[in-house]
């Protein structure tokens, strides 16, 4: 004996149950997302670049998201041990990266042995946010005026101008390598742990020269207390015109790099939220309040969703490979 009504009413809430053990197998969806306070870990000090970008965008994203988004700054290892934690995360969206090449493009090429993601497989990249050159900046008391004279200098006196970055392996490690191999330079490297003591020991003239992210090295260079040689894009930067681009000099032709500032997310995450989550980091990119914020700190908007920053990303990887590879960048 059958019964119509009990036996619907039986393959509803079995259809129901299916529904929400599925969805609780695949996690958080992207209609309930966020669903609580999404933590964004930064892998660099509080009070850098890194840092401000981040600070100047997520603030927004908070308010358009209705959640508070919280700022976690793990800095170590030239951002890798902030990176691996996001890795590790569980996938709900909840837990993101903000961050720029060092510790997703370049230090799994400068240290396959010690780093233990590939950032490119273990991370979703959400969307682009910012971006802006690197520069060349030496102290105020170096004889050279341009790029030229100083190329020509160092070309005369071989293995004696020295240089400062971050850091062994760092993008502005490997942006200062791939300048000296355009030029045929021999520069030493002097590494520091932090890029602002790289600008402090410039401007007292206990270095010779620096590359440093504009966003860092932009007031020094207003202030007339850094020689700014030229920016590492391919054109002139607004937020500096009257700096050259190294690529202005016939030994550096070639030379046109920046530095991306992004969103990712660990692999696994659930793509209507990474969709989702594009889409409102590209409305608060649209902003004139932020782009304004963006242009003081010497950054331009780079808004990009998902699938273009992931080729972006896998395109920079095998640039930033050759150079590497070229000199023979290792970290133990």
């Amino acid at each position: 004996m059958r019964f119509p009504n009990m036996c619907r009413t039986l393959a509803l809430l079995a259809a129901l149950a299916g529904t929400a053990a599925a969805s609780i197998a695949q996690g958080p969806q992207a209609g309930a997302w966020p669903a609580g306070p999404v933590t964004v870990v930064v892998p660099f000090p509080a009070g850098g670049s890194v840092d401000a970008a981040a600070r100047i965008v997520l603030q927004r994203l908070a308010e358009r998201l209705g959640q508070p988004v919280v700022v976690d700054n793990v800095p170590g290892a030239a951002g890798t041990i902030g990176t691996q934690r996001v890795v590790r995360a569980k996938p709900d969206g909840q837990t993101l990266l903000f961050a720029v090449a060092s510790p997703v493009t370049v230090a799994p090429l400068v240290s396959p042995q010690t780093v233990k993601y590939d950032a490119l497989k273990d991370l979703a990249p959400v969307s682009g946010v910012a971006v802006a050159p690197f520069v060349l900046v030496g102290q105020p008391a170096l004889a050279p005026r341009t790029t030229a004279e100083l190329v020509a200098l160092a070309r005369r006196r071989p293995g004696t101008l020295n240089y400062g970055t971050d850091g062994v392996g760092t993008s502005m490690h490997v942006v200062a390598e791939l300048i000296k191999q355009q030029a045929g330079l021999d520069l030493v490297h002097v590494p520091y742990k932090l890029g602002p003591q790289v600008l402090t020991e410039l401007a007292g003239n206990q270095i010779e020269l620096a590359v440093l992210p504009v966003t860092l090295a932009q007031p020094f260079i207003k202030e007339g207390r850094v020689r700014a040689y030229g920016v590492s894009s391919r054109q002139r930067w607004p937020s500096l015109p009257d700096v050259p681009a190294l690529a202005e000099t016939a030994e550096l032709r070639q030379v046109d790099v920046e530095s991306w500032y992004g969103l990712l997310a660990p692999a696994q995450v659930d793509r209507a939220i990474v969709e989702r989550l594009a889409g409102q980091v590209a409305a608060v990119l649209a902003e004139p309040d932020i782009q304004r914020k963006l242009d003081d700190a010497g950054l331009k908007p780079l808004p990009m969703p998902p699938a273009q920053f992931a080729a972006y990303l896998a395109r920079e990887r095998q640039a930033l490979g050759a150079v590497v590879a070229a000199a023979g960048i290792r970290v133990p």
